[in-house]
């Protein structure tokens, strides 16, 4: 039943109250709302027909292209994903890759750090005990030898001069005396008195004696005494000149010696030092690009996760 509202003002009676106001109701009446005027009209009956069926095929045909989008937009986000994970796989391992290059880079050369921090150091220490032991004996054969050559030639020196102060002989064989007396002459005396017997001869006995030679007035016209005078005062000369040599050799020995050795442990010791700076600037270098490998793998380790947390939730925003 349907209700209406009716407004009653009836204004056909038959006469009209003079003081009686007219009232305007509304009441609700009932009527068959099941009932249609149009239900039994076959005009009316078609096109209700008509558009029930045009508006059930629209609605399939949404219905299709709703599906059809809606497949589309999977199979488009399904597409997306995949190319997400690939790439994300390819990033990560790349990532990974370059995380896991890094640290063993770091720790190896940490590892390489310490092996030339504490080998190093040990080998340049035994090296410095070595090296020092060997300048010892370098300079001990080199004063040994720089002394030995001071002796001979104080020795000559002083042969040399007692010659000229006691025989007053200034060359032998018009050679000068630095060029016959040598540092043979010091442990053999044999050929200098041989040159000076022949020079005797020489001068004082094939032509005649002279006595305003100082040899032959020093030697005497006896020629078998001035073999005697010449031998005597050459082996005393060589004599004094070989124990003068030898104190000499022995003073300039220790001297030569103890300077020598300061100077190549001084040497000895500046190299050392140097190894030990360039050891200690070695360490120092790799530690710094230890330093750098662990902070560029904690960085792109912190980059990576959050980047992988970025895309975990863009995935699964798409799956929604």
């Amino acid at each position: 039943m349907k209700l209406h509202y009716t407004n009653t003002n009836n204004k056909n009676k038959p006469y009209i109250p003079s003081h009686t106001p007219t009232n305007t109701s509304r009441v609700l009446s009932e009527c068959d709302v099941q009932t249609s005027f149009y239900d039994n009209d076959p005009d009316m009956k078609s096109v209700k027909e008509n558009f029930d069926r045009q508006t059930s095929q629209r609605f399939e045909e949404y219905e299709e292209r709703l599906m059809k989008n809606r497949k589309k937009c999977k199979e488009h986000c399904d597409k997306d994903i995949q190319k997400i994970i690939l790439k994300d796989k390819m990033e990560k391992s790349l990532a990974e890759k370059v995380e896991i290059g890094c640290l063993k880079c770091g720790c190896g050369l940490g590892g390489v750090a310490a092996g030339v921090g504490i080998i190093g150091a040990v080998a340049v220490k035994e090296w410095t005990k070595a090296a020092l032991l060997a300048a010892e004996k370098e300079a001990l054969v080199e004063g040994t030898a720089e002394a030995t050559k001071a002796g001979f030639d104080f020795g000559i020196q002083y042969i040399i001069t007692e010659i000229k102060n006691q025989l007053k002989i200034y060359s032998i064989a018009s050679s000068p005396l630095d060029k016959v007396i040598t540092a043979e002459t010091l442990n053999n005396p044999k050929q200098l008195i041989e040159s000076l017997n022949i020079q005797y001869t020489d001068l004082c006995v094939t032509n005649g004696y002279k006595l305003e030679e100082s040899l032959c007035s020093m030697a005497g016209e006896d020629h078998l005494q001035a073999i005697s005078f010449i031998d005597r005062h050459i082996n005393n000369i060589v004599g004094y000149a070989k124990q003068s040599a030898d104190a000499h050799t022995s003073k300039i020995t220790s001297e030569t010696i103890l300077k020598l050795t300061e100077t190549k442990n001084a040497a000895v010791e500046s190299t050392s030092v140097t190894c030990n700076t360039a050891i200690i600037a070695s360490v120092v270098a790799i530690l710094i690009i230890v330093l750098v490998m662990v902070i560029t793998y904690l960085i792109l380790r912190y980059r990576r996760k959050k980047k992988m947390k970025k895309k975990q939730q863009y995935t699964k925003l798409l799956k929604e």
